[in-house]
This record gives C-alpha cells, structure tokens and sequence, in this order.
C-alpha cells in the first residue's frame, strides 16, 4: 500500500511540473502601440523607446499594423539599418497587418522600404533573448521518491495480553463544499476586439485636394472596416491644409462656421472615439467644394475604451485579442480553467 502510494505521488508530482512547464504562452507585441506603424510624430525615438519598455522572447509575435499601400516592413541587416537602405531586405510584408515571429534570439531590425519613411525615423529594433521555455528546454529532471519503509512486524498478543477492542462510533462524513476539478464553472470567453488600426488618408496622395474630385477620397474609404479606437493620420504641407471635423450637414454645405475639431499641424491624427458617420473637410475656403472632404462610417466593435469624441490624440488601447499579454510570471498555472492549486489539492484528497 505505501509503495503505490508513493507510486501515485511521484506521478502527480511529475504531471504538475510537466504542468507549470508547458504554462508559458507566447507574447505578442503590437509594434508602437496605440500609434501603429507609421512615421512617428517624434522621431525614431517612438519606436526605441516602446522597444525598450517590452520584453522580447524568441516565439514571440511582433504585429505591425498600417495602411496598405502607405507602408510596408522590410527586415534588414545593421548596417543597412543605420544607413536606412532597404536594397538588400532580408524579408519584406505589404500586407497589413503584418505578423513577423522571432524565431532566433539577438538584435533584429526592422524599416519601412518607402523611400524616406525610414530616415524620417519609421524604424525599430527588438532585442530578442532565448526562449527559457519549449521543446529545446531541458525537460524537467524526473524525481525519485524515496522508497518507502517496511513497517515493523507486529508482535502478535496472546488472548491473555490482548485487550478487548473499544467500541468504536463513526460518525457520518459531512459533504464537502470545496469545489473539484469538475465543479468549478468555466466562465464563456468573452468577445475579441480587434487590434486598433492606423490609416493614413488618401495614402501615399495625402490630404490634398483630389486630382479627381470628391470621389477620391470616398473611393480611398469604400471596403475599409472602420472601428472605435481606429487612427486617421492626414498627411499635408503646414498653411496650406488643416483638417475640420463637421457635422453631416456642414459638410454638405461645406461650411466650417461651427466645427466639431479643428486642427492645423500635420500630421494630424484623430482618434475614432465614437460610432456612426463622421465627417471631415479642409477649412481653406475652395477646398472643399474642389473635393477636400471626407466622410467615413465608424463601427462600435474596437477599442472598448473611447476618449471624447474629436480627440486628436490616440487614446491607449484597450487589450485585444492580438494583443493580450501573457500571464504574470507570479500568476498559477491551470488546467482548463483550473489552477494547479486546485488540481493538486484534488490528487492530495484521493491519496489520504
């Protein structure tokens, strides 16, 4: 009976480390945050400084999200990161979003291809450390319980010597309300929101007036999938643009006696804080009625956390499903909702 005992504990011991070992999941990291893939309003200084406020894992995801067309990720060796030359990529993705795997530890560098977006400081570098968990990690020693020892043999007592057994009241067990692996509820997952997008409107055209007039840029927002969350970056030349936020009507008319926002230093970047149509026009007088206008409708299924509407700073982004980051270090393992805790308690139970 003790060495099956001891059997059973050294088994429940070795499935709880194969347990905790196989617990760490990968991270993945949305490259610049909130501000996307995109050139940084502050230099190349953006993208180090979230670099090094993140910690990096060979398995781990880096997402880069952009407009398509505007951008691209193109990985390099250093000297062509530092020289911004993008004539011998080691890898390059135009399509957004763009989800690269470390699969090898130390530095990796990343630009975008466009010519200038790098020198303008679109660019970052992640150092990778080697992964401490997966299939080239040492597996877990295997434990050696310690034999059990015999018990003594008892000295048989002789009908003189032996007493007369007690009686012995055995009192009904009460029910345990501690909950078992097959008690505990599962709560439902509750629904992904996607990662918050950057686009940069009209792309590589900017916010100019259109060549083809207002359809133009309606025809830069047909089959786009605007969310809560989501950026519009307007890209044009200082006095000579601005970008207003306008009511339905004012837009129309192409009025801006009343704006919602307005905003002259470019690159602009608004925020979609709010769902339904909203509409945006250059206040130059002409400008709109040549075409400068845009209207866009803004669904209610991305960020869950929305600043005042016609902020033009991006707000920080509430986790995602991309997003998500791994559980803490300190935080239990579990198995299928259950903690190891709860588990081993379970194993524990069945042995006394």
């Amino acid at each position: 009976m003790a060495v099956s005992r001891s059997k059973t504990l050294a088994f429940a011991a070795i499935a709880i480390a194969a347990l905790l070992h196989s617990s760490v999941a990968q991270t993945t990291h949305t490259v610049g945050g909130n501000t996307g893939w995109t050139i940084p309003q502050g230099g190349d200084s953006v993208y180090s400084n979230w670099a090094s406020g993140n910690s990096f894992s060979v398995g781990d995801i880096l997402v880069f999200n952009f407009a398509a067309g505007a951008h691209d990720v193109t990985q390099v060796n250093k000297a062509d990161y530092d020289s911004c030359s993008a004539s011998n990529p080691m890898m390059t993705s135009t399509n957004t979003p763009a989800r690269i795997t470390l699969n090898t530890s130390g530095e990796h560098y990343f630009i975008c291809g466009v010519p200038g977006h790098c020198s303008a400081g679109q660019k970052v570098t992640v150092n990778v450390l080697a992964s401490t968990t997966g299939s080239s990690s040492p597996s877990p020693a295997p434990m050696v319980m310690p034999p059990s020892p015999s018990p003594a043999p008892r000295r048989a007592l002789t009908p003189a010597s032996a007493p007369s057994p007690a009686p012995t009241t055995v009192s009904a067990p009460t029910p345990s309300t501690s909950p078992v692996a097959g008690d505990v509820p599962l709560s439902a997952p509750s629904p992904s929101a996607r990662t918050p997008m950057t686009y940069t409107v009209g792309d590589s055209f900017g916010w100019n007036i259109p060549t083809s007039g207002a359809s133009q840029f309606q025809n830069w927002a047909a089959g786009k999938d605007f969310m809560v969350g989501d950026i519009l970056v307007f890209n044009y030349t200082a006095g000579a643009h601005n970008v207003a936020e306008v009511t339905s009507d004012a837009f129309t008319a192409c009025t801006t006696a009343n704006p919602i926002s307005l905003d002259s230093n470019p690159p602009s970047r608004i925020t979609l804080t709010s769902a339904g149509e909203h509409f945006y026009l250059c206040a130059i007088p002409g400008h709109c009625s040549a075409g400068q206008q845009l209207s866009i409708n803004v669904s209610g299924a991305g960020s869950t956390s929305p600043s005042p509407s016609g902020s033009t700073t991006p707000s920080s982004p509430s986790p995602t499903a991309g997003d998500m980051a791994p559980p803490s270090p300190n935080s239990a393992a579990t198995v299928g909702g259950v903690s190891a805790t709860a588990f081993l308690s379970v194993v524990a139970a069945l042995l006394l």
